[in-house]
């Protein structure tokens, strides 16, 4: 069968799929629906469907993330008069009610809807209406949600190895051109041109070449290639393929995290799939192409990130960054000419080539083309993995699609680029999210990790903690990095302990600059990002705490005390049962009071607080 034939097989399935008149329920099943128990949600369809004799007239079908991870568990529901609607925050007690209002009822179970699907000119909103989703331009996300991520009929009815085949018409040298005028930059973190890029592993000679996906997300609070991969592998593993095709390599490897045990699951099934279809091996739909996809395990070494030290782990090695030059293009996996790509880039390239470089380019702003996935964490209302222009403020992508800082409290930084990045004051709360402006203000775009700071965070302390993690994922191999991570800790936890003294500020300055300058690889050039950034913008916080011995957003335990309002309190007894060491007295309806001889401030008694009546000094 053509490649066409089989396209047109693949959308008459979809259509069947997807026509209004059969009963259907889509459970977001990726790894943050099932954290809030989608296979039990799923469970509880199954039988409360056998219970009402429609499971042989009901599709149940797990999907990716749509990316509103605090709406989870998500189930969308399609009735037989085809009208479908997005449910949050299911529970399996939910289903039965679920069940009878809308699959037998055709009526919207109101308590847990969302949103409409494709439907608008009700009381409740359009899924492209919602404030989350609106200002978003879904590119690398456009099949996570909506298809199987299990069925490559689903991917190839939605355009899915279209690229592929127009890489084929096109040919490499011209596939290498339809990148560089759509503008891609790698979305790992550096930014380099994607097809400049491919350029150079192109134009080396050599009797085998690699291409390999970097796929070892390791940045705390970061979770789009673990998205991606578990809710549409294909598109990964296409741009994978075409990468190969342009640059002339026969094997692809991707290099994934064993934490991610459901993302090498749909990997897995995806490459089998492939193989079956005729679109791995040899002589790719009669292109006289060959190209085959291995899959390694990473041990979740955040080190092994950056480009030669996932060479150095894929070859067996222990995961170390090399000097460069040679740069992989000349000098790669195995002595041989390799070009490396992250998740997300990859996922761009199947689109671009499918659709055409001027349409990826349309998006996003002169130097930074296309869209950007963002992980929404830390203190902010709507958590989840969003995909916006770049160019984008950062104020809509805090206020409109994060639904603002949680509970409504001030917004005070934003720390994006994950613990190389850097920590952006509110001053900048407009600021366009592209790679010139996070560079202009000392941070970076990195894969995507994007977490909101409030007022009751502390910048010493938060610069403590990512610090506390990159000296721990150091691997020692230069000085720089190695002693300046092991420095930069050192003082920091003194400062956040009180003992820090005035003539350490700039001792942790002139450390940081020349860990930027010295270190061997990125993970060393950019550990001092948290630290440099936040003394560029909080440094009255670091004062604080080393001339006045107090930690102005009442974090840092050595250097606070809390008490109870007498004036407020109400005595509901919610700080005294969240107290873990019994450290708060008083009657009920009576103010409470803490004893500061038991008390280790934890924060738990202010954090349950719902009068504002916990105060810290």
């Amino acid at each position: 069968m053509s490649f066409k034939g089989r396209q047109q097989q693949a959308q008459a399935i979809w259509e069947q799929f997807t026509q209004p008149g059969r009963l259907r329920v889509l459970i977001g099943s990726a790894t943050c629906g099932r954290a809030a128990g989608a296979l039990e949600v799923k469970q509880a369809f199954h039988e409360a469907l056998a219970e009402a004799n429609l499971t042989e007239t009901t599709d149940v079908v797990e999907v990716g993330c749509l990316g509103m991870c605090f709406a989870e568990v998500l189930v969308e529901l399609r009735g037989s008069d085809g009208t479908r609607v997005l449910y949050q925050g299911v529970e399996p007690r939910h289903v039965k009610d679920l069940v009878q209002a809308q699959l037998i009822n055709d009526e919207v179970y109101a308590p847990l809807a969302l949103a409409m699907m494709g439907e608008s000119g009700t009381e409740i909103p359009a899924f492209d209406k919602l404030a989350m989703i609106a200002p978003q331009v879904r590119v690398v996300l456009r099949n996570c949600g909506i298809i199987d991520p299990t069925d490559i009929d689903h991917y190839l009815a939605r355009g899915g190895y279209s690229g592929m085949a127009r890489a084929f018409e096109l040919g490499p040298d011209q596939v290498i051109e339809e990148m560089k005028g759509s503008g891609l930059r790698g979305r790992g973190g550096a930014g380099f041109p994607t097809g400049v890029k491919w350029g150079f592993a192109r134009s080396s000679v050599a009797d085998q070449k690699y291409v390999i996906c970097n796929a070892d997300e390791g940045d705390p609070g970061a979770f789009m290639d673990r998205s991606v991969l578990e809710g549409d592998p294909h598109a990964v593993l296409e741009g994978l393929l075409i990468a190969g095709y342009a640059i002339g390599a026969t094997i692809g490897y991707v290099y994934c995290r064993a934490e991610y045990p459901l993302a090498i699951e749909r990997l897995q099934g995806a490459i089998e799939q492939m193989h079956q279809e005729g679109f791995l091996g040899s002589n790719i739909l009669g292109s006289g192409f060959d190209f085959e996809i291995k899959i390694k395990k990473g041990a979740g070494a955040f080190v092994c990130g950056e480009e030669t030290s996932l060479m150095q782990s894929i070859e067996g090695k222990r995961g170390m960054p090399l000097s460069k030059p040679p740069f992989p293009a000349v000098s790669g996996l195995f002595g041989k000419p390799t070009n490396i790509n992250n998740v997300e880039t990859l996922a761009a390239v199947s689109a671009i080539l499918e659709k055409g470089a001027d349409w990826y380019s349309g998006y996003g702003t002169e130097k930074s083309r296309g869209t950007k996935t963002f992980a929404l964490a830390g203190k902010i209302t709507r958590t989840g993995l969003i995909e916006v222009p770049m160019g984008i403020a950062l104020s809509t992508i805090i206020d409109d699609i994060g639904g603002g800082v949680l509970d409504g409290k001030p917004f005070k930084a934003v720390q994006t680029g994950g613990p190389s990045g850097g920590c952006i004051p509110a001053q900048f709360f407009d600021l366009p999210v592209d790679y010139e402006h996070l560079a202009e203000v000392g941070s970076i775009m990195g894969s995507g990790g994007m977490i909101v700071i409030d007022q009751e965070s502390c910048m010493v302390d938060m610069a403590r903690y990512f610090l506390t993690f990159t000296e721990n994922e150091s691997c020692g191999k230069c000085v720089p990095c190695r002693m300046g991570t092991q420095h930069l800790l050192r003082i920091l936890t003194a400062i956040t302990q009180g003992k820090g003294t005035i003539d350490q500020i700039e001792t942790l300055r002139k450390i940081g600059d020349t860990m930027k300058k010295a270190s061997l690889c990125g993970l060393g050039q950019t550990a001092a990002n948290p630290v440099l950034t936040t003394l560029r913008y909080f440094e009255d916080e670091y004062r604080a705490h080393i001339e006045e011995n107090r930690c102005p957003a009442g974090a840092c335990r050595a250097l606070i005390t809390f008490s109870i309002d007498a004036a407020t309190c109400t005595g509901c007894g919610a700080c005294k049962r969240a107290c873990p060491v019994d450290a708060i007295s008083g009657e009920k309806k009576q103010p409470h009071s803490i004893d500061e001889s038991l008390c280790i401030q934890c924060g738990s008694c202010r954090q349950v607080c719902k009068f504002d009546s916990v105060h810290v000094q």
